[in-house]
Formats: C-alpha cells, structure tokens, sequence
C-alpha cells in the first residue's frame, strides 16, 4: 500500500466508521499531506522520531505556532497507530513527540455593553436579510452555539424554541445537546419565522436561508457579521465565534457555574472551558481597578 493510498483509507475511515465532521477529515488531510510532503520518497515505515522532530522543527521555523504543530502532531500520531494496528510499521514515530510551546492566547469576547450594540435591529437593505441576520446572531449570542451548528439548524427547530424555550443541536463527534434560548433570541426568530417563506425555496427545510432560497454558507454568516460590526461602529473585527466566547464569558460572569457553561458549550473536557475563568478574572480585574480607591496610580 503506497503512502498516499494508506492516507486515504485511514481518512474514509474517520469519516464513515468514527462519524467525524468533514471539515474535522479536510483538517486531517491537510495535516497528513504536510507529513507525506516533508517525507518525500522516505516510505511510512521508515520514518523515524529523528525524522518526525525535523519536520516539526522545518514547519515552527516558517512560523506555524505550537498550537497548530499540537493538532498536526495529533493527526500524525493517529495516523501512526492506524498504520501498527494493521502490521504496516514496528512502532509509532510520534510516541513521546511534543509541539513546541507558543504563548496560550485567551479567546476574545466582545463587553456586556458592546454586544448590545451590535444586536440593535438595524436597516440595512432589504428588510428580510435584516431579520434573518438579527436572529441569527441573537440566537448566536443567547445559545453559544457554533457557525457549523447555526447553519445546519432546520425549520424544525422552531418548534422547540417557541414550546420549550430551548433548541436541539448536533455538535462534535454526533452529540446532542438541548441550550436555552433567551427571550430576545425567541422574538427576532418569531419575526425571522413570519417572513422566511419570501426568501426560502419552497422545498428548503434549512431555517436560515440566502438569497437564493437555500441553505445560508458559512462565509456568507461570517460576512454579515463583520458588515454588521463595521455599520455599528465596534472598535474590533467580529465573528461568530467571538460571540459563542461573549456568551460563555457573560454566563460565567454572573453565575460563576463553569459545568453549566461547560454543558452549554459541547465541551467534552471541562478543561477547554476553564479558559473563560481567566476571562472572567480580567473582567473583574477591569472592576478592580476602576473602582478601588487604592488600585490606581496616583
């Protein structure tokens, strides 16, 4: 079996056996062509850990960061022990590997204040676009969900929001979970609602649609937001996800319930949401030293 065919067979299986997203396998497959690009006529079973370290090495000096060298190890590791489970190496090359360390960068969150500026109900062309886009990133902002999520919801999910206050979504690795939806959300959906079937075609079962009557793309959500950003006047470039980190960064502030925001989130590990501790301790820091009589400068 040459590299590339044992490549492929190991990404169909991802995809049909262990159900991952296909932008999860298009991931997997940049981070597979890397590892065979930088081999070069090496075969797999002859890579070494000497090898693996190099190539490690030859990707951090034209400047990939030590968080992308991690999933890109990860990837090859995967790789690796597929391949020994099947007799085609003697040993993972991966084994004991570690990326380099890059600074942790916390993820960025827009204020109380700032995301009530970006959700006031504009005009902005057709008035259609206007509701779809307003319940979009009220719903963004209220549920935390993902730009992948989001997208996928159907018409179905309706149902849900308007009987139980509450919306159905398929996240990571085929996990459902059932998120609060607030009322702000639930209103600009209802008036989303009255008024998708002028812009949806008749057969479309997606819940937010585009110009063209189908199921809204992922650039074109993130284009929305950025415009609508600019037209408010935020000082920072906005997309979807920075509103999934102002929703756990505003719960977690008032609640101070990480498993919550951890279940709200999809987080499989409740370490990928403690990050937003940190974020609440700035945000109380910022307090802190605004109103303190001893905290500042003289």
């Amino acid at each position: 079996m040459t590299s590339l065919a044992a490549a492929d067979a190991w990404l169909a299986e991802l995809a049909d056996q262990r159900r991952l997203s296909v932008h999860t396998v298009a991931a997997y497959r940049r981070d597979l062509g890397k590892l065979l690009a930088a081999a070069g006529d090496i075969p797999l079973a002859g890579l070494q850990v000497h090898h693996l370290r190099r190539f490690v090495a030859q990707l951090h000096g034209q400047g990939v960061s030590g968080r992308s060298l991690a999933r890109l190890l990860s990837a090859w590791r995967g790789f690796f022990a597929w391949l020994g489970e099947r007799g085609l190496i003697q040993a993972n090359p991966c084994a004991g590997l570690r990326p380099p360390k890059s600074p942790r960068l916390l993820p960025k969150a827009l204020s109380v204040d700032e995301t009530a500026r970006l959700l006031t109900p504009i005009e902005d062309g057709d008035p259609l676009l206007a509701a779809r886009d307003l319940a979009m990133f009220e719903l963004f902002y209220s549920s935390g969900l993902r730009l992948a999520e989001l997208v996928a919801l159907d018409c179905a999910a309706l149902d849900d929001i308007a009987g139980q206050g509450e919306v159905r979504v398929l996240g990571k690795r085929n996990k459902m979970r059932l998120i609060p939806v607030g009322s702000k959300a639930r209103q600009a959906l209802a008036a989303w609602a009255a008024v998708r079937d002028e812009l949806a075609r008749p057969d479309e079962k997606a819940l937010f649609v585009g110009q063209r009557g189908a199921r809204i793309n992922r650039r074109l959500v993130e284009a929305r937001l950025a415009r609508r950003a600019v037209l408010l006047g935020l000082p920072t470039h906005v997309h979807p996800h920075m509103l999934r980190h102002s929703f756990a960064s505003h719960v977690l502030q008032s609640s101070g319930d990480l498993r919550a925001v951890q279940e709200m989130l999809g987080h499989a590990s409740i370490a990928s949401t403690q990050v937003y501790t940190h974020l609440d301790f700035q945000h109380l820091a910022k307090v802190y030293d605004a109103a303190h009589p001893r905290a500042k400068v003289k």
